[in-house]
């Protein structure tokens, strides 16, 4: 199941507001990638990309995109002065390495103990894995970013997943366009509902348990 452009940067903007001074960040696909439209203002990051670039930025003004500078997923983006461009390699070695603070990724499935599925449907071609398998082990919080139920009305916030896994026990946090979840030792916690949804909306849709705490945020 789609959703518009306002619902995108709904979950882009709320997902900003994970980012705090002085992060190394790695946006993946989708919808992550309009997480650098919305960084709070006040905060510096430094965005990260695996085709080798440190300190990206958002999406260029239409008709000043540069052919030559976009990021992994082949979108255009824009720099940040001070930026600075290496090769693959050297990319990959910043992830593997530890030194990513935050990456945003889409996802297919998540689990309710953290499991991450988002590379392959099996039957479907795909390009590769690329570098989500090791930004999902390595990177120091991996926030997800995705449609609460597919095109089916099927929930992918799910008690195991189906889906072929990218890693095990590696999500800390899942926004959906109807909430915000935390991935917690005690189980799968609702923290935040997207207005208009419910509380009794969210759970419907979901087949993972989740702990209802007796406060829990509204975004308008």
């Amino acid at each position: 199941m789609g959703m518009g452009k306002e619902t995108r940067d709904r979950i882009a903007k709320r997902a900003a507001q994970e980012l705090k001074n002085g992060m190394a960040v790695n946006l993946g696909i989708g919808i992550p990638t309009k997480v650098a439209d919305y960084v709070p203002e006040g905060i510096q990051v430094v965005f990260h990309a695996e085709n080798g670039i440190l300190s990206a930025g958002g999406a260029p003004i239409p008709g000043e995109e540069d052919a030559f500078l976009c990021n992994a997923g082949g979108y255009p983006i824009t720099i940040h002065r001070g930026a600075s461009y290496c090769d693959s390699a050297i990319a990959f070695a910043m992830i593997r390495r530890g030194c990513i603070d935050i990456t945003i990724l889409g996802a297919l499935e998540v689990s309710e103990r953290g499991d991450l599925a988002n590379w392959i449907v099996p039957g479907k071609r795909v390009a590769g894995i690329g570098g989500a398998m090791e930004l999902a082990q390595k990177a120091k919080k991996v926030i997800v970013l995705m449609n609460h139920v597919n095109r089916n009305g099927e929930s992918k916030v799910k008690k195991q997943c189906d889906l072929p896994l990218t890693a095990v026990a590696c999500v800390k946090l899942i926004i959906t366009e109807m909430a915000v979840m935390e991935v917690s030792e005690q189980g799968l916690i609702l923290k935040e509902v997207m207005l208009p949804y419910t509380v009794e909306e969210v759970v419907r849709h979901t087949e993972a348990a989740l702990l209802i705490p007796e406060n829990i945020a509204y975004i308008p």
